[in-house]
């Protein structure tokens, strides 16, 4: 029972210093100071909202006249207030938080996310002890979401308690730690935040149309980690939706996060599941300086990996399950969104492993417009997918965003340097071959 007890404890102490991550923050939140490659928008009012959508809209438009199978890349920062996904985000890890706490008086903290099994008798009690729900009542709730002939519980499992449960007009309740009480899970859910979940769905839905009437695919870019599970879970809300007989929506994932393997797992297996096709990007992050700051201002741990080769062994091994996945299943894509060559190499390597074949077209490439091109150009001649992201906007936001990029960019300047020797040495076997504009 200590030994119980003591994993409990020390879960609930880490998960409560993990909570701040998604509290709310003067600082942050409608903020985009000291991001290094990306844009977080100022929300100035729903009409505003509604104009990015709009001009999402137009970019689905243009891409399909441009381009066969391309992709738009749309941000939820723009579509919806940034303090409602912090909020969400918040009430999301709350409901997960409680799942790990179980699974700590069942002795299975520290396993990994989808090893973990709830026994459901235990959990009936735990729930039953907390004072959240008596046996016969969550008893209805696994009954209600077709959990009633299983023997064990999951985090999926879990998850989609919370998605049933949250129709409902009574409140989900769970223990606060500090008080002793229990409190509604959406107490900070007010009348707007609940017009805000609706409008950013709706706003999601239309582009979703436009871009299946288009054949244009949606890329549901990746943000800061605390907006992140509100942005993932209504990013697998238009999956299950639009993702039936192809990836229409794709969710992307940054692999400098410490959780970034975790989070694919989950979302994969949800996927299996449920029967619909994973469609994702992998990148390697874009708000390292602001993450940082943030955790140190407000007392969590960095969620950032802590060296830069440990995010490139947590890019691998995300994409590595991703192949397997396309190699077993054929139902999952993945755009492997990367400027580094030595990752380029290793997914080459790996879909001649696995015999996935460019025709297949389950594995393609992205790199910035202007960037890369000694990677991008012979992608493409060896019949691979490959795409040139294009960042629109005002000069006076765009440009910076570029020099930002190409700071980000570790080495940029000697690939510069290593593309220019390239171009100069093709030039010159043309000139000698006779045939300089063939």
């Amino acid at each position: 029972l200590s030994s119980h007890t003591s994993a409990a404890e020390k879960e609930m102490g880490g998960a409560e210093k993990r909570e701040k991550r998604y509290r709310a923050h003067q600082g942050f939140g409608d903020h985009h100071g000291g991001v290094t490659g990306a844009h977080t928008y100022f929300y100035a009012d729903e009409a505003k909202c509604d104009q990015h959508m709009e001009t999402f809209l137009h970019c689905i438009d243009a891409l399909s006249g441009s381009s066969d199978d391309g992709f738009a890349a749309i941000k939820l920062t723009a579509l919806a207030r940034p303090q409602f996904l912090v909020q969400f985000s918040e009430v999301l890890v709350k409901w997960q938080r409680l799942f790990h706490q179980m699974a700590a008086e069942q002795n299975q903290a520290g396993r990994a996310v989808l090893d973990i099994k709830l026994e459901l008798e235990k959990l009936q009690e735990a729930l039953a002890s907390f004072g959240i729900a008596s046996k016969a009542e969550s008893q209805q709730w696994f009954i209600g979401n077709k959990l009633g002939t299983i023997s064990t519980v999951d985090l999926l499992d879990w998850n989609s308690l919370f998605d049933s449960r949250t129709k409902l007009s009574r409140p989900l309740l769970i223990p606060n730690r500090k008080t002793g009480q229990l409190e509604p899970l959406l107490s900070r859910f007010s009348k707007e935040e609940e017009l805000q979940m609706k409008r950013v769905l709706q706003r999601m839905d239309v582009l979703a149309k436009r871009a299946m009437e288009k054949g244009v695919r949606l890329m549901v870019d990746a943000e800061q980690s605390y907006f992140q599970p509100a942005i993932s879970h209504l990013t697998v809300e238009m999956q299950r939706r639009f993702n039936k007989s192809r990836p229409i929506i794709y969710s992307t994932y940054q692999c400098y996060l410490k959780e970034a393997y975790n989070n694919v797992t989950r979302d994969m297996e949800l996927s299996r599941r449920e029967g619909w096709l994973f469609g994702t990007k992998l990148v390697r992050g874009a708000y390292m300086e602001q993450e940082r700051e943030r955790a140190a201002q407000m007392g969590y741990e960095d969620p950032i990996n802590p060296t830069y080769e440990k995010t490139n062994e947590m890019y691998h091994r995300c994409l590595d399950y991703v192949l397997e996945e396309i190699k077993h299943s054929r139902k999952a894509c993945v755009m492997v969104a990367s400027h580094n060559e030595e990752t380029v190499k290793f997914t080459l390597r790996r879909m001649m492993e696995l015999g996935i074949h460019p025709s297949d077209k389950k594995v393609c490439f992205g790199q910035l417009l202007g960037m890369c091109d000694q990677i991008t150009f012979p992608l493409g001649q060896a019949g691979f997918s490959v795409y040139k992201y294009v960042p629109y906007g005002p000069v006076n936001e765009v440009l910076p965003y570029l020099s930002r990029r190409a700071q980000e960019n570790r080495g940029f300047m000697q690939r510069a340097n290593r593309e220019r020797d390239l171009l100069w040495k093709e030039v010159k076997r043309r000139l000698l071959a006779g045939n300089l504009f063939s």
